[in-house]
C-alpha cells in the first residue's frame, strides 16, 4: 500500500521525529512512502485531487538516519499523484507550528484529509475529529474527574481571582499552542510578573489557567493510546516518563526533558478507560494521553511523539505495531468497497 505522511514541513522534521520511524516501519513492511505538506494539494477543474508528493530514492532502508537523510536530500522527486492512488494518509502536522506565519496552512490537513477520505482515502486521525480539536477547548470535552481544575478567560481580573483560590498556585497558558511554548507557573495573584505575563500570553487569544499539581515537577507521563485502547507490544506498553530538566517546568522532549522508563498503574489505565469513548467516537487512531498524578493534562491528537524512545527503552518497535493496524484498516475497507465512513473506520 502507499501511505502519505502529511507534515508541516519538510525541512522541520528531525531524524528523531515519530513520523521517520513510521517511515521506516511501513518500508520495511515493503509499503511506498511519500510526504506531503500544505501546500502540496492540488483541486482541478473537474473537481479531482491530486497531491504533489515527495518521494524517496531509495526504498530499502534499514536505519531512520539513512532514511531521513534522504528525505532532506536532493534525490527527492516531486511526483503528481491522484488522491485515489493513496491507501493511508496519515496528518501528522502541528495546526500550532503555523498560526503565526501560516494560518492558511492550519486548517488544510483537515480540509483536504476529509476531501480525501470522501474519495476512499483512510484519513488518520479522522480529519473532521482533527477540526474539532485545533485548540485546547477540545480537553473539556473528556470527563471533569479526569482533569485538573481548569479556567478559560481572557479577563485579568477573573485569572487573578482564580489564583487566588488555587493553594498551590496554577499553570497559565495559552488556549492555542503546542510544545510546552508560553506556559508559565504562577504562585499568587500578586506575583510581580502576572502582568507582564498576561499581556504576552494574552495576545495570542484565549489563556488557559490550570491548577498546579505539585508532582507535576517530576515530570508527565506519555501514554499512547491506538484504537482507542492502550497500545501494547510483546507485553509492553506504549509510556514512558517526560522528565524535566533541572530548573525547567516543562517536561517536553525538545525543551530538555529526557525519556525514562515508567511502570503503568491501574490508574493509569483508569484515565485512559474514561477518555476511550469520545477519543473512538472522534476517530481518534493515535494520540498521546499527558498524564501527572490521577489528572490528564492534555491529548496530543496531532503529532504525538516519543515512539522513537520507547523503541529504544524497551527494545520493542511500537511503529510496526502502528503499520500493522494501518494493513488491517486498508483490508477492511477494500473488503467493504469504501461503505464503513472513515470516522468507524479510523477505530477499528
Amino acid at each position: 500500500m502507499r501511505i502519505a505522511f502529511f507534515v508541516n514541513s519538510i525541512k522541520g522534521e528531525t531524524v528523531n521525529y515519530t513520523t521517520t520511524h513510521l517511515a521506516l516501519a511501513a518500508v520495511s513492511r515493503g509499503h511506498e512512502i511519500c510526504y506531503l505538506t500544505p501546500g502540496d494539494f492540488v483541486m482541478r477543474s473537474d473537481d479531482s485531487i491530486v497531491v504533489r508528493a515527495l518521494t524517496l530514492p531509495s526504498a530499502k532502508y534499514k536505519k531512520a538516519a539513512t532514511l531521513f537523510k534522504d528525505l532532506q536530500g536532493k534525490e527527492t522527486t516531486i511526483e503528481p499523484v491522484a488522491v485515489e492512488e493513496i491507501d493511508v494518509l496519515m496528518l501528522r502536522n502541528d495546526p500550532a507550528e503555523d498560526a503565526a506565519d501560516r494560518p492558511w496552512a492550519t486548517q488544510i490537513g483537515a480540509l483536504f484529509g476529509r476531501l480525501a477520505a470522501e474519495r476512499g482515502v483512510v484519513v488518520l486521525n479522522d480529519p473532521e475529529g482533527l477540526e474539532q480539536a485545533q485548540n485546547k477547548l477540545y480537553f473539556q470535552g473528556f470527563p471533569s474527574t479526569v482533569r485538573p481544575e481548569t479556567l478559560i478567560s481572557k479577563s485579568i481580573e477573573e485569572i487573578r481571582a482564580f489564583i487566588d483560590a488555587q493553594r498551590r498556585g496554577v499553570i497559565l497558558k495559552p488556549l492555542q499552542g503546542s510544545g510546552g511554548k508560553n506556559v508559565f507557573k504562577i504562585a499568587s495573584p500578586k506575583d510581580s510578573n502576572l502582568n507582564q505575563i498576561f499581556e504576552a500570553v494574552s495576545e495570542e487569544g484565549y489563556l488557559i489557567a490550570q491548577s498546579f499539581m505539585p508532582k507535576a515537577s517530576q515530570g508527565d507521563v506519555r501514554f499512547f493510546l491506538m484504537n482507542g485502547v492502550p497500545l501494547q507490544r510483546d507485553g509492553k506498553y506504549a509510556a514512558f516518563r517526560r522528565a524535566p530538566a533541572d530548573g525547567e517546568l516543562r517536561s517536553n522532549i525538545h525543551a530538555g526533558g529526557h525519556p525514562e522508563t515508567v511502570e503503568v498503574t491501574p490508574g493509569m489505565l483508569a484515565i485512559a478507560e474514561s477518555v476511550r469513548p469520545k477519543l473512538v467516537q472522534d476517530g481518534m487512531f493515535l494520540v498521546g494521553l499527558d498524564i501527572v498524578g490521577d489528572k490528564l493534562l492534555e491529548i496530543n491528537v496531532f503529532t504525538p511523539g516519543g515512539l522513537n524512545n520507547l523503541s529504544k527503552m524497551y527494545e520493542t518497535d511500537f511503529c510496526q505495531s502502528v503499520i500493522e493496524a494501518l494493513e488491517k484498516k486498508v483490508s477492511i475497507r477494500d473488503a467493504y468497497a469504501g461503505r464503513i465512513p472513515n470516522r468507524e473506520l479510523a477505530t477499528l
